[in-house]
């Protein structure tokens, strides 16, 4: 006889299915005494797509606290870390080297794709094919495996809809409570214990969202940040945010000759938030400034630009925002005024930051609740970087 292995995919969205579980339990019984009675059984079964194979079902309402239970006991850990290392991802693109003879800095493209994937299999793949199929039709190939080509596949990847992202989409739909938990973590900036005994923050680590950071929830890789921040963004899209509609109206003054004038960004950004918004409250936070920026940022880099939020600074005092537009690198950090020697500190980062990216020019957005402040933009030279300096 040939052995013959069942695979059963899906099987959380069934898991609320009572003929679904007595079958499960068919199966069981029938694994279970394949020796001792003769009962014909599938030489193995698999089920994909389950919470926990003790706890088929994660989301139980209290009148259905009888299904909690899988009759499914069979289990065995998985600890195994899934994702590339950086030495990893280069080994792979030496291989491909050493057959298309690119010219590419391996070690180099490496540290990118590692950088924003975090190694996740699926990204790192997916982002390689896109250079590979794609990009290397747009330019040649010792352009395409470069940190422009690379950027460039990183565009589509987050442009697209494939079936992760759709995935990820329908898991967020499913439990509103882990959606809630990633947008206070983006865009408030609120840090999140780590427990494995919290639901959501167990579902969201079985779904590859976050990991474990030091005892802290972060989300896994910049990819997911970055689709994540457009989703939250687009809802407030479709809220008639003026903010959006401001940035995209105004595109056009921002770009010129594929240049991006991160300069008059900062100053239609107040433009818009005095009109919105007059003169700022003290309870206004610095994760309303972050939301707010977005919003008018992403329609004027969307469809050329990328952004993302530097993990590290993402908290209640100080946003990093790096934008990658046309192969220009822009940060900008984003705080409220909290006085001279806040400011001056924050300066000092600033630049830091910029010797890091080896950059010679950076920006710093303020929202100052000081009457006698000087609202505007100004540039000024520090440690031989000039910042670019705008308060609201």
């Amino acid at each position: 006889d040939v052995p013959v292995v069942l695979m059963i995919d899906e099987v959380d969205s069934a898991s609320n299915n009572q003929v679904f579980l007595d079958f499960l339990a068919q199966l069981r019984d029938g694994y279970i005494s394949r020796n001792t009675k003769g009962i014909p059984a599938f030489h193995s079964v698999i089920l994909a797509g389950v919470n926990d194979v003790k706890h088929l079902k994660s989301k139980i309402r209290p009148d259905e606290d009888g299904k909690e239970n899988s009759p499914w006991n069979i289990s065995a850990d998985f600890d195994i870390d899934m994702s590339l290392s950086e030495s990893g991802i280069k080994g792979m693109l030496d291989e491909y080297e050493a057959d298309h003879h690119t010219g590419m800095d391996t070690a180099f493209m490496a540290k990118l794709i590692r950088d924003q994937t975090s190694g996740y299999p699926f990204l790192v793949s997916r982002i390689c094919q896109l250079i590979d199929e794609k990009i290397c039709r747009e330019m040649s190939l010792s352009e395409a495996w470069t940190e422009e080509g690379f950027l460039t596949a990183v565009k589509m990847l987050i442009s697209e809809n494939n079936t992760l992202f759709q995935t990820i989409t329908k898991n967020l739909k499913l439990y509103p409570k882990l959606k809630a938990a990633l947008r206070s973590i983006l865009m408030d900036g609120i840090t999140l214990s780590y427990s494995s005994d919290q639901e959501d923050i167990v579902c969201m680590e079985m779904y590859g969202l976050i990991r474990n950071d030091d005892n802290r929830v972060k989300v896994a890789n910049r990819i997911f940040e970055t689709r994540l921040y457009n989703l939250f963004i687009s809802e407030e899209e479709m809220n008639d945010n003026v903010f959006f509609n401001n940035g995209a109206r105004e595109k056009n003054l921002f770009v010129k000759d594929g240049k991006l004038n991160m300069t008059a960004v900062l100053e239609g950004f107040i433009r818009t938030f005095t009109e919105v918004f007059g003169k700022p409250e003290e309870r206004f936070k610095e994760k309303d400034g972050r939301a707010l920026f977005l919003m008018y940022l992403k329609p004027i880099i969307n469809g050329t630009g990328n952004y993302y939020i530097e993990a590290q600074t993402r908290d209640q005092t100080r946003t990093d925002v790096i934008v990658d537009y046309h192969g220009e690198r822009f940060i900008i950090e984003l705080k409220i005024w909290r006085g001279p020697r806040y400011n001056a500190d924050g300066e000092q980062q600033t630049c830091e930051y910029l010797n890091y990216f080896n950059l010679e020019t950076g920006y710093m957005l303020s929202f100052n609740f000081n009457k006698e402040k000087e609202q505007g933009v100004k540039e000024i030279s520090i440690h031989g970087k000039k910042l670019i300096e705008a308060t609201v």
